[in-house]
């Protein structure tokens, strides 16, 4: 085991989370951190999911950090690999390469009680030590893969759409697919040309609206880029175009009808004939799961080679996909779009907190944090994009900016005063959980569906109910009151500050 490396920051991941993260800390004037990867390369969910047809559902004007937006973008809605080469960018621009550490995938972080010290130790052995930790691991970063019987014994290849392989054949063979959600509508119209079947397993149909994408021309990204205040004013446009919709998923969820019936009426105009339309309708209220946009998902579901099958799986044989009324359907590959096992800011690692307790036991009961950045008894600890603070209308690069912005002054806190640590109190996250879950009532997302935003409890510990600038605000700035402050050279707490 190599020496322990002290440093004043860890940071885990590489994707918009960690880079946030680090290049404030650079801008800062602090340069003593380290970036913690599991991969070999930077990029988070931009770096792994380079599935067919890859690309972001929020607008290119959104996705890029407001303090290096990027004015040309190739398209309104921007691919996998442009939004790749933003994030290795931003990393070059802002010199974090000396901070990275790849293949460092972390198996615990533990905190020290009488250092006040978190202990990070990876999988390869290599341990570093400092006071702050900060997990941008994000909720979106371990694939699901659904315990299905008989899966193991499949012959043929299969793999989860954000571990896309490249390698195997699709060209003529039977494809299945398993699931229906945001990479599929993506990945099935990229191959549904290429294969010889396409059976497409569906449990619940999505609410899909048209994509309004296209590229952007030379022209528009000239005066992006040469025009002051006219990239600003179309990110402004934009923002507010998109949090206008948190009326209905947050306040008043029958205004989503209207929409409803723009996307039934698409629905109709797309696929004329009236059993397979009925197989993709959804019987939910829009929002209450993830609403898609496409332009090509429909179309494919048309083609002769496309079959979509709405029955319950039974079991994964050799060669086929069993469904619940015995039907066989031959599988050469099977492809899952099942999506990630929601879980903020803590992946595989095992994070231990002060007395020795895991986050993994203190979440037992369901995941919760302050404002989803500070979680009571993990000193120090801070999550980016933690629970409650997912979207289902606008851009999580704000979000993301705005922890960040709590982060940093959090640091500030912490270097002043004599201050050893803060600790988030038991109370005021208590609090503060029991009235966004109060708020969470009247949202969409409680209208009934079965959707990942939901916990084994049926609690939705995943999105944020309410407006990003309201997130914004709470965020600003931290205020000491709500934390326990430790001191340094005196390891009891003391009273509020």
């Amino acid at each position: 085991m190599n020496k322990p490396v002290a440093t004043d920051v860890v940071i885990i991941g590489t994707g918009f989370a960690g880079l946030c993260m680090a290049i404030r800390l650079r801008r800062a004037g602090r340069k003593n951190f380290v970036m913690l990867e599991r991969a070999r390369e930077l990029g988070g969910t931009w770096r792994d999911n380079d599935y067919p047809g890859c690309a972001c559902d929020i607008p290119s004007v959104l996705y890029s950090f407001s303090f290096e937006p990027k004015s040309d973008w190739t398209r309104a809605y921007p691919t996998q690999p442009e939004i790749r080469r933003y994030l290795e960018h931003c990393a070059k621009k802002y010199r974090l390469g000396s901070h990275m550490r790849f293949g460092a995938d972390v198996a615990e972080a533990r905190y020290d009680d009488a250092s006040a010290l978190w202990h990070v130790r990876t999988t390869a052995g290599d341990e570093f030590v400092a006071p702050v930790l900060v997990s941008g691991m994000g909720g979106l970063s371990n694939p699901h893969v659904p315990a299905i019987p008989g899966i193991a014994e499949f012959a043929g290849p299969s793999f989860h759409s954000a571990n896309w392989d490249h390698d195997v054949v699709l060209e003529g063979r039977n494809v299945a697919v398993i699931g229906t959600g945001a990479s599929a509508i993506q990945f099935v119209p990229q191959i549904a040309p290429r294969v010889g079947r396409l059976t497409l397993f569906q449990r619940t149909a999505p609410w899909i609206l048209p994509k309004p994408d296209g590229p952007v021309s030379s022209r528009q990204r000239a005066l992006r880029r040469f025009v002051p205040g006219y990239r600003w004013l179309l990110r402004k446009a934009a923002y507010w175009l998109h949090e206008i919709r948190a009326i209905g998923f947050t306040v008043k969820p029958t205004l989503l009808e209207a929409r409803e019936a723009l996307a039934l009426r698409y629905l109709r105009r797309q696929i004329p004939d009236d059993e397979l339309r009925a197989r993709v309708t959804p019987d939910y209220r829009m929002g209450c799961k993830r609403v898609l946009i496409s332009n090509d998902y429909y179309p494919a579901l048309r083609r002769e080679n496309v079959h979509v099958i709405t029955d319950d799986i039974l079991r994964i044989e050799r060669d086929a996909v069993v469904t619940r009324d015995g039907v066989r359907h031959p599988a050469d590959v099977i492809v899952y779009g099942t999506g990630f096992r929601a879980q903020a800011g803590i992946g595989t690692a095992r994070i231990v907190g002060e007395g020795g307790r895991t986050l993994e036991e203190a979440w037992r009961g369901g995941m919760e944090a302050f404002l989803g950045v500070s979680v009571a008894g993990f000193p120090n600890f801070f999550t980016i994009v933690g629970p409650n603070s997912g979207l289902g209308h606008n851009s999580m690069v704000f979000m993301i900016e705005s922890h960040v912005n709590y982060v940093m002054s959090a640091l500030r806190l912490l270097g002043g005063r004599n201050v050893a640590a803060i600790d988030v109190r038991p109370a005021v996250q208590a609090d503060f959980n029991e009235k966004l879950q109060r708020r969470m009532k009247r949202t969409v997302w409680s209208s009934g569906c079965r959707s990942w935003y939901l916990d084994a409890n049926g609690r939705n510990t995943t999105l944020w109910p309410g407006f990003t600038f309201d997130f914004r605000r709470r965020t600003y700035r931290i205020a000491p009151k709500r934390y326990r402050i430790v001191r340094k050279r005196r390891r009891e707490p003391l009273g509020r500050v």
